[in-house]
């Protein structure tokens, strides 16, 4: 699942993390991650993997919808094996 722009500003906040650590820890421009997050591009699905990727390694879960909701995150429990 590729995480949206609001999953992504929302896992970030979540970690306390800026959109230059963010950038940095998924190797892509912070000005790229401002326009994916502002929904001014339509971006790469590689670049998304690798912002969700960085995210999941910080502890973050992506919730899709489902009929109990909307899509969201959360942090991941330290028994969550994405977290290993």
């Amino acid at each position: 699942m590729l995480p949206s722009a609001s999953q992504i500003r929302a896992g970030r906040g979540l970690l306390g993390w800026s959109r230059t650590e963010l950038a940095s820890r998924a190797s892509v421009s912070s000005k790229t991650l401002q326009l994916i997050e502002d929904e001014a591009v339509n971006p790469r699905a590689s670049t998304l993997e690798a912002l969700g990727h960085a995210l999941i390694k910080g502890g973050v879960l992506f919730l899709t919808h489902s009929k109990s909701g909307g899509e969201g995150v959360r942090r991941a429990l330290s028994e969550d094996p994405e977290l290993e």
